[in-house]
């Protein structure tokens, strides 16, 4: 397995998203984003005024326990719901007044995803599994393999394009995971929990990937609910009760992502 201290040495290599440059506007801008869920009578409110804003480069960690809106506010992120009201632009689009078929559009195209779970298809090979938000977007076959191989070896994995899932460590496979996200070059990569099946070597191997990528320039916001995970990145924000209730602001301009802490080992 490619280790974490490999993943922040190929740095150079893992550019930034060419879809969009974005000048000096924020990726990410929401204000005064409101959510409220209504079944009948009964009304819940899951998120209350929340204002964020991110920068191009950010790498931001999203926390808040169970109950606290941050699945919401996660879901708002990757367009894959809208706001009640406030709004939400992304890369400088207006996502919170888009129709459906806009919005899977935007989370083809604008945001790369990487899940807890990895949603890797154990019947297709790595490089195939790398090429699918490509086959949705219409790009061409030959194009689509050279792009994903591409991608592949930008996570370390260049000899490992043709393993299937089950032929690959946890670690591996969200590194695939990594690589279908980055193969379409997205304004973000929005990761959930993307460590939460993972022992302490490989979640170190993922978090170091994520820093190489945020070395070079990659915006990365990162839900979890782990602190020792959330202190990789450089700036974190902690979620209650449908409100931003503390946010420790962007890192100074050349820090360091700081130190893993190990966790205890196994699977949750």
């Amino acid at each position: 397995m490619t280790s974490a201290v490999s993943s922040a040495a190929s740095a150079a290599s893992l550019g930034p998203s060419a879809s969009w440059s974005g000048g000096s506007a924020p990726v990410i801008e929401l204000h005064g984003v409101r959510k409220v869920y209504r079944t009948g009578s009964l009304e819940v409110v899951a998120l209350r005024e929340v204002s964020l804003s991110i920068a191009l480069g950010e790498y931001v960690a999203i926390m808040g326990p169970s109950g606290s809106g941050k699945s919401t506010l996660m879901h708002i992120l990757g367009a894959l719901d809208v706001p009640t009201s406030g709004s939400y632009r992304l890369a400088g689009d207006d996502v919170s007044r888009m129709s459906e078929e806009q919005l899977a559009e935007v989370r083809n195209r604008r945001i790369g995803f990487v899940f807890q779970s990895f949603n890797l298809l154990s019947s297709l090979s790595a490089w195939r599994n790398v090429e699918l938000p490509l086959c949705y977007a219409g790009v061409a076959r030959a194009e689509r393999r050279e792009r994903a191989v591409a991608a592949l070896a930008r996570v370390g994995l260049a000899d490992r394009v043709e393993h299937r899932p089950g032929e690959l460590s946890g670690g591996q496979q969200q590194r695939v995971a990594v690589a279908r996200a980055l193969v379409g070059d997205p304004a973000l990569i929005l990761a959930d929990e993307p460590t939460g099946n993972l022992d302490s070597a490989s979640t170190e191997d993922v978090l170091g990937l994520f820093a190489a990528l945020h070395e070079a320039g990659s915006t990365i916001v990162l839900i979890t609910h782990e602190p020792d995970v959330a202190q990789a990145a450089g700036r974190v924000v902690r979620v209650r009760d449908g409100q931003i209730a503390d946010d420790s602001g962007p890192a100074p301009a050349g820090a360091s992502p700081r130190p893993i802490a190990g966790k205890s080992g196994g699977h949750r």
